[in-house]
């Protein structure tokens, strides 16, 4: 009968090492032991677990379903206990000071706005700490990179991730001088149809947009796109060089329009407000260098 407490963790976490190096060599590499010892604990697992964990042949390995569930369900509790014992570990003999590393992530505009300025000064207060800041349009998987925290704007479109509000952000719809004069302003949302929209990928619905005036009244438009980007700059760069209409954050356009490089359209007109959040990986533990980094970055938004 399978007991699960004579389940040796050390092999469950070698086994997490054979996933993430993609073979019993590079896991070997990884963890600085020999190929044997990692191929005894995946064996020995695999008949403690009574299945199949990998499919393997003369030039890869591949997980089997067996595999693959329970890489999802332990990947996140390993990563957990890791933290669990490296809070333990740098609080009790640092006494409070961070050390160790600190993974974020953030869009390239977010981090170039506040954030980057934010892991400027909090290195400054805790100089045993090293932090590491990945930037990026695409959302990334948080585990599989080992990230700590990651800071997103928008829509979060799985509600089952764990994420933390920071701040609210305004949108605006804008165009570019020279293209309003080639085809005209529009003075009535629905002549957004005929327009040129330049879409953003990353959005929940890039094409249709809800409006509510000062009297609480909301029009909702439809809009026609050839050209999409994903990526916040890129849309920028699109709309001041012509390509069409688009909405893009207050803050990241305000100064553009002020210098009159971008007109803004429809202002008696409200866009839904964008939320700016923390988002945290799998797992009870937040480690205290994330919390920390969360009540200052507070002060930046």
């Amino acid at each position: 009968m399978f007991n699960p407490d004579q389940i040796d963790l050390n092999a469950l976490s070698i086994f997490e090492a054979v996933v993430d190096a993609g073979s019993f060599t590079a896991a070997a590499n990884k963890l600085d032991v020999a190929k044997a010892k990692i191929s005894i604990n995946i064996s020995r697992l695999e008949q403690q677990l009574s299945c199949t964990l990998f499919t393997r042949t003369t030039r890869k390995i591949v997980l089997t379903e067996a595999g693959r569930l329970l890489h999802e369900q332990c990947q996140p509790l390993l990563y957990g206990l890791r933290e669990a014992l490296t809070q333990a570990g740098s609080e009790q003999v640092s006494l409070g000071e961070l050390t160790g590393v600190l993974r974020l992530s953030a869009t390239v505009n977010q981090a170039t706005q506040s954030l980057a300025q934010a892991v400027a000064q909090f290195a400054v207060l805790h100089p045993r700490l090293r932090i590491d800041l990945r930037t990026g349009d695409r959302i990334s998987d948080l585990v599989a990179d080992g990230i700590d925290l990651s800071f997103r704007m928008g829509w979060l479109r799985d509600s089952s991730q764990r994420a933390i509000k920071l701040g609210e952000f305004k949108q605006v719809m804008v165009a570019a001088p020279a293209y309003l004069k080639k085809h005209g302003k529009p003075t009535q949302l629905q002549d957004l149809r005929t327009h040129e929209w330049v879409a953003l990928s990353l959005l929940p619905t890039p094409l249709t947009w809800k409006l509510t005036n000062i009297d609480g009244h909301v029009e909702t438009i439809h809009m026609k796109s050839r050209i999409q980007v994903d990526a916040p700059n890129a849309l920028l760069s699109l709309i001041l060089h012509g390509a069409g209409v688009s909405v893009m954050d207050e803050r990241t356009v305000q100064g553009v329009i002020d210098s009159g490089a971008l007109v803004r359209l429809f202002p008696e007109w409200s866009l839904p407000v964008g939320g700016i959040y923390a988002v945290l990986p799998p797992g009870r533990l937040v480690p205290v260098k994330v919390r920390a980094f969360i009540d200052f970055y507070r002060d930046f938004i």
